[in-house]
């Protein structure tokens, strides 16, 4: 079996792939100033930024969930890969050619389950794709020409054909190196009397890609009358395949959510082609489940959540659309993000729409029309006769516990205004006391209660900013001047170690008062100190991150390495400072313990000790006025 990847691969690999190149695949980063970069953090769930990015230093840190490391942590743990398979994956994106020490390269060998399933998926896409433009797939040419797709089309989107024959794509994969324990776990395939054999036969094929562009599953459209399977089949739950967690499009769309800070949330595979084929290249699908939360949390970090974000939800107009519309508005608070619905005339869906009236109709289909909390609230009271007193009442009675749920107040009193006018009750204060008092019950019981503050913006509210977690790392007391000016000093042996080189590396630990920050002290000591950053700083902070003892510490490091600085103008004043101050200090420290423990001793001192104290005392006098009156120059 293959050895571990040679060191020098690793380190040409990890400087090769820029680590905001990399994150970017998975959320939306812009400018935190410093040269950093912010996102919404992807390891944890939060409505403001406090994800950084440091593209000089090749370092990434949550100052919410104290998440942080490099581009090979990043992807190890948001893909779940080990430290060997994301090296393979990232060497593979760079086009690097890794060596492996003990034994030399084997891939079928040291590639991990993860590399290999994404793989075979990949070879099944290409495959599928080829099998398209085979006689037996006219079926499935036509198929997309009747909605309005030519070749140009089916190919942007990677659409294949799957053969109608048994085990057409097994055994191509088992001609690839793929073990049969692989073609099943992978979903491709699937156990049959004689072995495996292939799961999607003579289906029309949709490869599905998570956020970095990688196939992980397919959804499939039977096109044969004697094909006994559902209307769309799609991969089984696998290793890299979680339907709640995949929205078909993504990869496409991404970069356009992002940039446009909206996105279309469409129903099918041919309504996705038809809004971008129309210029809506915001369009995302769900696959084979309604959208929930997962879900949302890819939105939310693509579109940042900021308040002029919009998401547009298109379902059709009939019995089950209507219930989508409804389970989306559940889940419609989990965003900072607006809420719409657009319903085609005559309940087409866009597919159907871009073949009817064309791109025109499609794009203004998406045009945010009704708030999917009015959409909401409309279908309510539309199943009561708003006519009689009674109706009004059961109206009233089922739509006030959906406005009671509404977070924020002020948008909670509007909501309920406007649900006053649907109901036509004119006694509008007397709607707005009964969510006010639904939503105290709740609050009461423990549930999640409305709070109070905050604009409204005429939809529903949004869960107000959450008090800042604290961190899971040591206690420190940030308010304290002498902690502020040690963590000030330690950015700057991390960041820009070549302002405080070489004085910082004749600092010894005792000189930080907080004992986490002794502990990346002694870090930067075991690398090597600061004259080891004057020439790579990569290669530096690497180093330091190696010798922290345990992830706590690690963690720090990388909130130190990416946090921005206090000071305006960062230049060598602004250093010779930081260090004078934090030497300063350890001087008054000094003078203190020393003066404090002749008293405690009093007259039972001996003569010599009291001699060798009282010179200390002075030497440390002097030295602390030199400190005070030439600043670094003393040093």
């Amino acid at each position: 079996m293959a050895g571990r990847i040679n060191d020098d691969d690793v380190k040409a690999v990890r400087d090769a792939v820029p680590i905001d190149a990399v994150v970017s695949e998975y959320l939306q980063l812009r400018n935190a100033g410093g040269g950093n970069l912010k996102g919404l953090c992807p390891f944890h769930d939060e409505k403001s930024p406090s994800f950084q990015v440091s593209p000089s230093k090749g370092l990434f840190h949550c100052f919410g969930c104290q998440e942080g490391g490099d581009t090979i942590a990043f992807v190890m743990k948001i893909d779940h890969l080990t430290f060997s398979e994301t090296v393979e994956r990232l060497a593979g994106q760079a086009g690097i050619t890794l060596r492996y020490e003990e034994g030399g390269y084997n891939p079928s060998h040291q590639r991990g389950e993860r590399i290999r399933l994404v793989e075979a998926h990949k070879i099944a896409a290409d495959f599928y794709r080829e099998q398209l433009n085979g006689p037996e797939a006219e079926t499935g040419r036509r198929f997309l020409a009747e909605r309005g797709f030519d070749q140009d089309a089916a190919a942007h989107f990677g659409v294949g054909y799957s053969p109608a024959g048994w085990d057409h794509l097994t055994r191509y994969l088992r001609g690839k190196g793929f073990t049969d324990r692989e073609l099943i776990s992978s979903g491709l395939s699937q156990d049959g009397r004689r072995g495996p054999i292939d799961r999607f036969r003579g289906r029309l094929m949709w490869p599905i890609s998570d956020t970095s562009g990688d196939t992980v599953g397919f959804g499939a459209r039977k096109l044969r009358d004697d094909d006994n399977g559902p209307k769309y089949l799609n991969t089984p739950e696998t290793a890299i395949y979680k339907k709640s967690q995949v929205l078909y499009g993504i990869d496409l769309a991404k970069k356009d959510i992002a940039k446009a800070s909206r996105a279309v949330v469409v129903e099918g595979y041919t309504d996705v082609m038809a809004c971008h084929l129309a210029g809506v290249t915001t369009a995302i699908a769900t696959c084979g489940t309604s959208f929930g939360n997962d879900h949302i949390k890819i939105l939310r970090r693509l579109l940042m959540d900021n308040g002029s974000a919009r998401v547009i939800f298109t379902f059709d107009g009939d019995a089950a659309g209507q219930k989508a519309a409804l389970r989306a508005f559940e889940d419609d608070q989990k965003f900072a993000a607006e809420t719409y619905i657009a319903i085609a005339p005559d309940n087409m869906d866009p597919c159907d729409l871009r073949l009817a009236k064309g791109d025109d109709a499609v794009r203004d289909l998406v045009e945010p029309r009704t708030p999917l909390f009015e959409f909401a609230l409309r279908q309510i009271v539309g199943r009561y006769d708003l006519e009689t007193p009674a109706g009004r009442a059961a109206a009233l009675d089922e739509a006030a516990p959906v406005v009671a749920r509404i977070k924020n107040s002020s948008s909670q009193h509007e909501v309920a205004v406007q649900l006053a006018g649907l109901l036509g009750i004119l006694d509008t204060q007397f709607v707005v006391k009964r969510v006010g008092q639904l939503a105290r019950w709740a609050r009461d019981r423990g549930e999640r209660g409305p709070q109070s503050g905050g604009p409204s913006r005429g939809g529903p509210a949004r869960q107000q900013e959450p008090a800042p977690r604290a961190p899971s790392g040591p206690a420190l007391n940030l308010r304290s001047p002498a902690h502020r000016t040690e963590r000030e000093l330690l950015k700057l042996a991390l960041q820009k170690p070549a302002l405080v080189s070489p004085a910082f590396d004749a600092y010894g630990e005792d000189e930080f008062t907080a004992p986490p920050y002794a502990a990346v002290r002694r870090c930067v000591a075991e690398a090597g100190g600061t004259e080891q950053g004057l020439a790579e700083t990569r290669d530096y902070l690497a180093a330091v991150l190696d010798a922290a003892p345990d992830d706590t510490v690690r963690n720090l490091v990388t909130e130190l390495a990416v946090e921005v600085f206090h000071g305006k103008s960062i230049d060598e004043t602004y250093a010779g400072m930081q260090l004078v101050h934090v030497r300063l200090r350890a001087v008054d420290r000094r003078i203190h313990d020393v003066q404090g423990s002749l008293a405690r001793l009093g007259h039972n001192v001996a003569p010599d000790h009291l001699a060798a104290a009282q010179n200390e005392v002075w030497v440390l006098q002097q030295y602390a006025e030199s400190l005070r009156s030439h600043g670094a120059a003393a040093l």
